[in-house]
Formats: structure tokens, C-alpha cells, sequence
């Protein structure tokens, strides 16, 4: 599906030469908006539609009235219960340390990086690898341009580096060991009730399906261990070897190969 980029209903002169720019970045049609409704720009150029506006970019497909847009989620309230000294599963799968190298190779929203990056901190490394143009697109600018108070959170959001690449295809680049932690959280087979943002995600994101060569090459990448996040009916677990981390009261598990 042909995807347009316009502006929001009301606009002003930077806003439609910052949409030109995105058009052109993404090489991808500008469309003057005239006032017209997204759903008649939709029916009218047969195309998903990206609306440029102040606070966001928003992605409405063809026939839906819900945007994706970038938020970090779950990752902003997680990081206040760390800050309280609480406990967060993701971490006490993935047992990161300060200045540990992770490598997340399905990055979607990046919520479960931004807890990575807080983990690791400063010194740390977190690539996330996204294989949707669009989606690596609107997610980047959102970690480099997203404002909030809460530090911790935007700090950890600027040291996340965004690799738009399918994520077997950029390991095959990297030397064994560079990381740490690789984590796998293919798309669930399964869906589970999920925020309205998510659910658009899922409508246009990446639905591949974990392979022996994807599982391989993350265990020859990560120095320390490979974790699975998956349904918890799913059966990657034991397909794959992975030892599983059971959560009585959650809906998806956890799934750890350790190299050490």
C-alpha cells in the first residue's frame, strides 16, 4: 500500500515545509491537505496517510481512523516504579548490567529498549533494529524528539540507536560476542489485549516468524545470553531451546539460552 504525507488540518509554514522534507526523506508524495478529512485523502489517493503535525507524527492506514504514532509507553511508567525501587520482569530476564551492550532485534515502539538503556546507562550500548521503513522512521524521530519531564526516561530514550534493518540481515554484520544480551519479541501469534496504539502496530508492522538462523546468530552474538519474550501458549520455548521463565499471573513469558 502507497503511503501519502500531509499536514494536520491546521497548519502554518513550518509544519508543511517540515511534511515536504519528510516527503522527500522518505521518498514518498506530498500531498496538500486542504482542509480535507484523512478518510477522504485515504479514499481520494487509495494510500496510507502520515499527518505532520506540532506535537507528533501520525500514521492513519488505509481504512482506519486510529494513528500509529510514537509514545513510549509502558517504558515511562516502568521507569517510575524502577525509580521507586521496584522490580521490572523484563529486567530480571535480560540481568543487564551498567555498560553492557544489548541488542534488541524487534524494536517496534522500543519500550522494552528504553528499560534497557536506563539499565545499562552512560556507558552502555542499546541498538534496536526495526525492519518497517515507516515505523523506523516515525519511532526514531519520536526517541530524538519526544519531551518529557521525567529524566531518567528521556535520557534513556536518546541513547537508544535505531538500526532500520531486518534484524538477521545486521547480524550477519556484527563480530560474535559484540553484545551482551540479544532479546527476540517476535510478534505474538496470539493476540492479548493491547493498547489502540499497539494494536496499529500490529496492523503494520513485521510479522516474521523466529527461524533456527535468527536464534543462531543472536546466540553467536551475545556474549552473555539470548532472551524470548513470546505468549505464554506459545511454542518457541521448546522449540527453540529456550529455558522458560514461568509468570503465573502474565500473559506472555520469558524465555532464556545461557552462553556463560
Amino acid at each position: 500500500m502507497n503511503t501519502v504525507v500531509t499536514t494536520a488540518g491546521r497548519t502554518n509554514k513550518e509544519f508543511i515545509l517540515k511534511a515536504k522534507e519528510i516527503s522527500i526523506n522518505l521518498n514518498l508524495p506530498y500531498y496538500e491537505r486542504k482542509k480535507k478529512s484523512v478518510s477522504t485523502i485515504q479514499n481520494e489517493q487509495q494510500a496510507n496517510v502520515l499527518v505532520v503535525n506540532k506535537e507528533r507524527l501520525e500514521l492513519y492506514t488505509y481504512g482506519s481512523t486510529s494513528p500509529f504514532f510514537f509514545h513510549p509507553n509502558s517504558a515511562a511508567f516502568r521507569i517510575k516504579r524502577l525509580l521507586q525501587g521496584e522490580q521490572d520482569s523484563f529486567l530480571e530476564s535480560v540481568r543487564l548490567e551498567k555498560g553492557d551492550c544489548f541488542l534488541d532485534t524487534t524494536a517496534g515502539l522500543c519500550s522494552d529498549s528504553i528499560i534497557a538503556s536506563y539499565a545499562v546507562g552512560d556507558l552502555g550500548v542499546v541498538h534496536a533494529c526495526e525492519k518497517e521503513r515507516m515505523i523506523a522512521y516515525m519511532v526514531d524521530e519520536g526517541l530524538r524528539n519526544y519531551e518529557t519531564r521525567n529524566e531518567a526516561l528521556l535520557k534513556s530514550m536518546r541513547h537508544i540507536d535505531l538500526i532500520h534493518q531486518n534484524a538477521v540481515d545486521y547480524m550477519k554484520t556484527v563480530a560474535s560476542n559484540f553484545y551482551d544480551v540479544v532479546y527476540l519479541d517476535p510478534m505474538f501469534e496470539e493476540v492479548i489485549e493491547e493498547s489502540s496504539n499497539f494494536q496499529v502496530l500490529r496492523a503494520v508492522g513485521a510479522h516474521d516468524s523466529l527461524t533456527d538462523e535468527w536464534v543462531e546468530e543472536a546466540k553467536r552474538l551475545a556474549r552473555k545470553r539470548v532472551v524470548l519474550k513470546a505468549h505464554f501458549r506459545s511454542n518457541l520455548f521448546d522449540k527453540f531451546g529456550f529455558e522458560r521463565e514461568i509468570r503465573l499471573s502474565s500473559k506472555f513469558h520469558y524465555g532464556i539460552i545461557e552462553l556463560l
